[in-house]
């Protein structure tokens, strides 16, 4: 049974709330993907904080009217499951991963806020780190001086006992 018009004003409206918040959104064909596996695909996207639905793609291109991702509305045929994202990475890495073990899935495009991605587009875009990822080796990176410096000047004291220590143990040793 359809939904109602009610129904999809509602969908539209919340589609279009979670796109106003996006900084990307993955399109893929599930066709012939069992429901298990829709079911482990749902629960790795709420783990990374991907919203993630199967959608019709008329309520699809209406919630994206006016967006900065209207430039995905000609890749929007078949049937497809939206993985939209906070995360520019976040909605990618899922998708990608999940499809290298599952065949039956297909990236077919993707989009940032006014660039849309072809395939391989999206493939670049879920090898590249997380903001997460990059976060820490950006801190890793600054705290690496201030690192070296404690352990230059940790070093003088340590060569100062140590050599004490050799005087002492040459004066026992005579």
């Amino acid at each position: 049974m359809g939904l109602n018009l009610d129904d999809k004003k509602a969908v539209v409206a919340e589609v279009a709330a979670e796109i106003a918040n996006a900084q990307s959104i993955i399109v893929a064909e599930y066709r012939g993907l069992e429901v298990g596996d829709i079911t482990s695909l749902r629960a790795n996207a709420r783990q990374a904080g991907v919203y993630l639905r199967v959608l019709k793609n008329t309520l699809v291109r209406r919630a994206v009217a006016g967006t900065p991702f209207e430039g995905l509305t000609d890749k929007l045929v078949g049937p497809l499951i939206y993985g939209i994202s906070k995360d520019p990475v976040g909605a990618a890495k899922v998708l990608h991963d999940f499809g290298k073990g599952n065949q039956k899935l297909a990236i077919k495009a993707g989009a940032m806020p006014n660039y849309v991605m072809d395939v391989n587009g999206v493939k670049a875009l879920a090898s590249m780190p997380s903001r997460e990822e990059l976060l820490s080796k950006l801190l890793g990176t600054m705290q690496a001086p201030i690192t070296q410096f404690v352990r230059t000047l940790n070093e003088v004291p340590t060569k100062f006992v140590r050599g004490l220590a050799a005087v002492r143990d040459a004066k026992e040793t005579a």
